[in-house]
């Protein structure tokens, strides 16, 4: 294969590593730690304020067919440079002009500046410098990103204390400006699309299940409902934490703490990943992590809701989330090839990032209509139904075999 131009990719990966802790928590992890200082400062409606960052996911599932093609046409590079720009223009918009219309101008900017600048244009990046050994830099990238919301999360609350959320927002503007930017313009100089003259890839490199033919289209149909049922689990759950937890009993500081060991479960979960990844295939990464959410919520339910049975769960809850990120780019890359793998990754996430826009409202709907409890068992069976398609995915995968490139 011919040998990528750039850094090293232990330095991309780092250097990744870093916009990607800027580009999800000054974005997607932003209004966790502003939304009361952005309604008490305005007076603006919690429908305002959360449907305008809805919008902008279903902004981003739209457009993520189109970015990842464009992805594999231009390149990572350029892509990510964009997204570096819009994000700085989007935060710019919100913080500068606080208004209705300009809130929400701004949270339309930033949907499609999240779909070119966070995980599935890196992954998509990296896979155009690393080819199939994109997986481990990939396991690798996701240890950074998981370190945003423990990042952003205290920065953006001690800055809006201190200057207020809309000087906040332009700071994070300067940040996309000055240090993601230039990371992406210094670290990306291998991610080269199609017209790029990269080179064809290495046996290796090639894909399990082909290019083209009803397997391939298939397996997308199957991945793809398990990342959306998954990530509509994930989303309404993580979205309505604190009132959930409440509604079954448990009191506010019993749920910062279930929420609180969250994130190292994330965490460990893909230290374990980055060190067993080499005895674990993709398929079955993508078979336990899916498969973790479920088994989660049912001993939760099973053994009465009981304060042990939370912790048990807050801690699966947050394994099984570590590796899904990883599963995401990992099983495609393994069943498709690097050709394409921008594409692919695109049209894999668009249903995802829709019902991640629909999924809190549909959530405290269910939990107002009818209990808690019943919510919980409805983000059950969603999740079993994930784990299902990632099961009918390895039978697909086993039937085609090795041979079927």
């Amino acid at each position: 294969m011919e040998v990528r131009p750039g850094p090293p990719l232990w330095l991309v990966i780092c250097g990744l590593g870093i916009t990607q802790i800027i580009g999800w928590g000054t974005t997607y992890y932003a209004l966790g730690a502003l939304s009361q200082e952005i309604a008490a400062g305005t007076g603006w409606s919690e429908a305002l304020i959360f449907g305008a960052f809805s919008a902008a996911l279903l902004v981003s599932g739209l457009a993520s067919p189109w970015a990842g093609r464009l992805i594999d046409r231009v390149g990572g590079r350029r892509v990510m440079v964009a997204g570096s720009l819009l994000s700085a223009l989007g935060l710019a918009i919100i913080g500068a002009f606080p208004h209705p219309l300009t809130y929400v101008a701004g949270w339309l900017v930033l949907g499609l500046a999240m779909r070119l600048a966070t995980y599935d244009a890196a992954f998509a990046s990296l896979s155009q410098i690393a080819g199939a050994g994109a997986r481990r830099a990939i396991s690798y990238l996701t240890l950074f990103g998981g370190l945003a919301s423990t990042v952003f999360w205290p920065v953006s609350h001690y800055l809006a204390q201190g200057i207020g959320w809309s000087h906040a927002l332009l700071i994070y503007a300067l940040l996309h400006l000055f240090v993601c930017l230039p990371i992406h313009l210094a670290v990306l100089g291998g991610a080269r699309g199609d017209g790029g003259g990269g080179a064809e890839p290495m046996a290796e490199d090639r894909a399990t299940l082909g290019h083209s033919g009803g397997a391939r289209r298939n397996a997308m149909v199957l991945f793809a409902a398990a990342v959306a049922l998954n990530g509509l689990v994930f989303s309404a759950i993580s979205a309505h934490a604190v009132p959930l937890f409440g509604a079954l009993g448990f009191g506010g500081e019993q749920a910062v703490l279930m929420a609180a060991l969250i994130g190292p479960a994330q965490v460990a979960s893909r230290v374990g990943e980055i060190m067993m990844g080499r005895r674990i295939s993709p398929i079955q990464l993508g078979l336990i992590a899916f498969g973790l959410l479920p088994v989660a919520i049912a001993l939760f339910g099973g053994l009465g809701f009981s304060w042990p049975a939370a912790i048990l769960f807050a801690l699966l809850y947050g394994a099984s989330n570590g590796l899904v990120t990883i599963a995401k780019g990992a099983v495609p890359l393994h069943l498709f090839g690097p050709r394409g793998y921008g594409e692919v990754l695109g049209v894999i996430a668009a249903p995802n990032l829709m019902l991640n826009a629909a999924a809190p409202l549909l959530f405290a709907l269910l939990i107002g209509w009818s209990s808690a409890e019943t919510a919980l068992l409805a983000a059950g069976v969603a999740a079993l139904l994930s784990t299902l398609a990632m099961a009918m995915l390895a039978r697909l995968h086993r039937r085609a075999g090795p041979t079927s490139v």
